[in-house]
């Protein structure tokens, strides 16, 4: 490993804040565990995760790096022991534990995926976290299958865009919430069947119009609290609601518990980054069997919002909390990289 530099280029939390608490910073590359590979880093994408984690409302797990970022594209350039099937000079991307803000980024390699062929680092940086997410909430736990609706939220958002086009690919019909008539039009491109601006109408009214009142199977939602109501009334019989971020709220005051039991609706929710390495590798498995492959034939593609340098990671951030963007925002190392 005597090629490699002492230092890298990372991005610092030196305490928890607005986007211009972060600072660009050197320090020393991570130390390998057993099972894992060193990522040089070329793209990183940005994830609300990370402006959480920054604020100092979603704290790193006491394992993880405390740098921010949890998905990285690059090229392998160590591997631990006990590590298969991945070579020095690999393109690949991973689901991060943390510490993907930086030139370089120790994964574990069951969290690790090839590029699909054709893309780019920028393009395969923009698929782990949000795939792994919806691939674990919408599939392997609410179980969407082929022929039956669902409802996106945030149809807009990474997840969302993500959502929309594996749930399509799959055969179901897909409702989704935006809240604007271009973000709207933005989900019907992407193979909605159907958009509701939430600005203007009451979701459930609609989701109860357009399915002459039976309800969708699933829901994908962001929200929480804010939603839990509507949700509710949005299902069908046997229907499923996952819950994957608190975006409007944690807590739900008086909510009529009734329709649950009387639907026989199933509540469900989770995070991805305190899920165990056998979990993670579960998952990365399916993905790479049943949506690699729709990747490289152009069926489901990321949707890519704006790409910053790592050192204008201030500027990635308060785009995300403007939540203007329709897709991903990503980092680039190209200046960083090219320093060495």
């Amino acid at each position: 490993m005597s090629h490699l530099p002492e230092e890298m280029t990372f991005i610092d939390l030196p305490s928890a804040g607005g986007p211009d608490a972060m600072q660009v910073a050197k320090g020393p590359l991570p130390v390998l565990k057993a099972g894992e590979i060193l990522i040089k880093v070329e793209a990183a994408g940005v994830n609300r995760p990370d402006v959480a984690q920054r604020q100092g409302t979603y704290p790193p797990p006491p394992d993880a790096s405390p740098i921010l970022g949890l998905e990285v594209a690059g090229e392998v350039v160590a591997v631990a022991d006990g590590v298969e099937g991945l070579a020095i000079g690999d393109s690949v991307c991973a689901l991060a534990n943390g510490g993907g803000y930086a030139e370089y980024c120790a994964v574990p390699a069951s969290q690790t995926l090839p590029w699909p062929k054709g893309y780019d680092a920028i393009r395969a940086a923009a698929l782990p976290e949000t795939f792994f997410t919806v691939w674990a909430n919408l599939f392997q736990m609410a179980k969407l299958e082929k022929g039956e609706s669902v409802l996106i939220h945030g149809g807009t958002s990474g997840i969302g865009t993500t959502a929309i086009q594996l749930a399509k690919a799959i055969g179901a019909t897909v409702y989704t919430t935006a809240g604007s008539d271009e973000k709207c039009n933005a989900c019907l491109k992407l193979g909605a069947d159907y958009a509701i601006n939430y600005k203007q109408s009451d979701f459930a009214k609609v989701i109860r119009r357009e399915t002459i009142e039976k309800g969708v199977n699933v829901i994908l939602d962001m929200i929480g609290a804010a939603y839990f109501e509507q949700n509710i009334r949005s299902l069908s019989k046997d229907g499923r609601l996952s819950i994957i971020a608190f975006l409007g709220g944690a807590v739900a005051e008086k909510v009529n518990l009734a329709p649950i039991m009387v639907n026989r609706l199933s509540v469900m929710g989770s995070t991805m980054r305190p899920r165990t390495a056998a979990e993670k590798m579960s998952i990365r498995d399916e993905l790479r069997e049943k949506v690699w492959p729709l990747l490289e034939n152009g069926k489901v593609e990321p949707l890519i919002h704006a790409v910053f340098p790592l050192e204008q990671v201030a500027s990635a951030h308060r785009l995300m909390e403007e939540s203007s963007h329709i897709g991903k925002i990503v980092l680039t190392l190209d200046g960083v990289n090219k320093t060495h």
